[in-house]
């Protein structure tokens, strides 16, 4: 079954519904399917291998998305925020693209050489362009390829392949599902893959999908009311920046019922401050990957709600976990060795299944003789299943021997009053390997030092967890997603100490 058949199912069995937009003048599914075909009828005229969107979050992305599928080439959004040079050097892994982009990137993407169309002259042509059958593909032909975010080197294309979606859709959806009146907010960038999942989820389920493309707490509330939202999908950030603005505050949501995130991890002490502040709103941690087409462990709404009452540690515990894994996929945490390791141990998260793709152009497969994918993510599942991630392979910090995950210091620091943000790192140290320097941002109108800070995480955590040094910022990097910029963190710290030290 390839991705054609989604929107063709869609579209005869709620093809009145409206699928993309504001209630009263949004696009229905029976005009996606046909502007899809139309557009796809654009696509296939051109002597071209793949199609590029260069643009915002709305609803070009489904529509090309799924005039992509109709002409029988694979679809990449991408990142619409790189400069012309490392968009050119992207593109150039790309298979003969055709870009279609928002007048704002036209400028940057003309520099690149490759066949450009705007987002109003693709629109316009697919409207006015006869249909043309669609062109058959095999369910192993590559639907959608994403770069990955790239955070620790250059970013890699994954192929996910019809079969991998539509296995993901079919076992995490059920088709017609949504009320007449459901409307979904999406706010993430169509790059990301949990847009992907987004378009896919929503349309088969038969929900509303409003865009958000310029993400502000105070826009993002503002449409969860104007539109009756009853889900939204946010990152991380995101959610922290609708917290602080609520200031402690309970929302106007008045039909919304579920928000998911995912992306990126989220600091404990901002979760409880969203269940607080959405106390009649369910919440759903969705954990995955590019690889992976998507989410691959669920958080529901009762696994969030029992972990905030629980006074057992263990159970409350789980509200820092990504859940358990979504039908059809398999979990195991190994060794370095390879020897799969029993509940609480930590090791590396492998992982199998129909959705996961893990291949990546130019590399090829690298899924095991089983097909178990490595994730390069370090987690542990407790005795119940609960999966637990604690960061990436790439970020332990390893001091006097002892493997530390950032993630759980990070967290610590969270919870003090007057931090913002942090982020822990390891700086090359000759007596312990490496020194944990934790870099903060400070809360506006609140005020900390140092020694403060260091008692603080010891009190909560162990001493040999306690930051060695604690950097000031006003701001740290994130991608687009919420996901830290590590490298950058490290290339920032190393650059002042060496300053210090000439």
């Amino acid at each position: 079954m390839s991705l054609g058949i989604l929107l063709d199912m869609a579209a005869s069995g709620q093809g009145d519904r409206v699928a993309l937009g504001r209630a009263d003048d949004g696009i229905t599914f029976a005009r996606l399917a046909e502007l899809a075909a139309g557009g796809g009828a654009v696509i296939a005229a051109q002597p071209v291998g793949h199609v590029v969107m260069l643009g915002r979050n709305g609803p070009l992305m489904p529509h090309l998305l799924f005039a992509a599928a109709h002409a029988g080439l694979p679809f990449t959004p991408m990142n619409y925020r790189l400069p012309a040079d490392q968009l050119t050097e992207l593109l150039g892994d790309l298979d003969r693209p055709f870009i279609v982009a928002d007048e704002d990137y036209l400028t940057v993407v003309k520099q690149t050489g490759h066949p450009v169309m705007s987002t109003t002259e693709f629109v316009t042509a697919a409207q006015s362009t006869t249909p043309t059958e669609a062109v058959y593909v095999d369910d192993s032909a590559p639907a959608v390829m994403l770069f990955t975010s790239g955070t620790t080197s250059k970013p890699k294309i994954v192929p996910l392949r019809h079969e991998n979606l539509v296995s993901y859709i079919l076992g995490t959806v059920e088709f017609g599902s949504a009320a007449e009146d459901d409307a979904a907010l999406v706010t993430v960038p169509p790059y990301h893959v949990a847009a992907i999942g987004s378009v896919l989820s929503n349309l088969y389920s038969g929900r509303r999908v409003v865009y958000l493309p310029d993400f502000s707490a105070e826009g993002w509330l503002a449409l969860v009311a104007e539109e009756n939202v009853t889900t939204a999908m946010v990152v991380p950030t995101m959610l922290s920046r609708v917290v602080e603005h609520l200031a402690g505050a309970v929302a106007n949501a008045p039909k919304l019922r579920l928000i998911s995130y995912g992306g990126a991890r989220m600091p404990q002490p901002v979760l409880e401050r969203a269940l607080a502040a959405f106390p009649n709103v369910g919440f759903v941690n969705a954990y995955g990957l590019t690889e992976t087409s998507s989410t691959i462990a669920l958080l529901g709404p009762d696994d969030h709600r029992a972990a905030l009452a629980a006074t057992d540690p263990k159970e409350r515990a789980r509200l820092g976990s990504a859940g358990k894994p979504v039908p059809g996929v398999e979990m195991q945490v190994r060794d370095d060795d390879g020897t799969v390791l029993g509940p609480d141990e930590v090791g590396e998260l492998w992982v199998r299944g129909p959705q996961v793709s893990g291949e990546y152009v130019g590399v090829g497969s690298v899924l095991d003789a089983d097909g178990w994918f490595p994730t390069k993510d370090r987690a542990w599942l407790d005795a119940e299943g609960y999966l637990f991630i604690e960061g990436r392979s790439d970020d332990t910090i390893i001091r006097g021997g002892e493997n530390i995950a950032p993630a759980e210091i990070e967290d610590a620091l969270v919870s003090h009053p007057a931090v913002l943000d942090a982020a822990v790192i390891g700086i090359d140290d000759d007596e312990w390997g490496q020194r944990l320097v934790a870099v903060v941002v400070r809360r506006e109108g609140f005020a900390t030092d140092a020694d403060e800070l260091k008692s603080y995480v010891r009190g909560q955590l162990r001493g040999s967890r306690t930051p060695d040094a604690i950097v000031w910022r006003t701001e740290l990097p994130h991608t687009p997603t919420g996901k830290l910029l590590r490298r950058e963190v490290v290339a920032d710290v190393n650059a002042e100490l060496a300053a210090l030290t000439s």
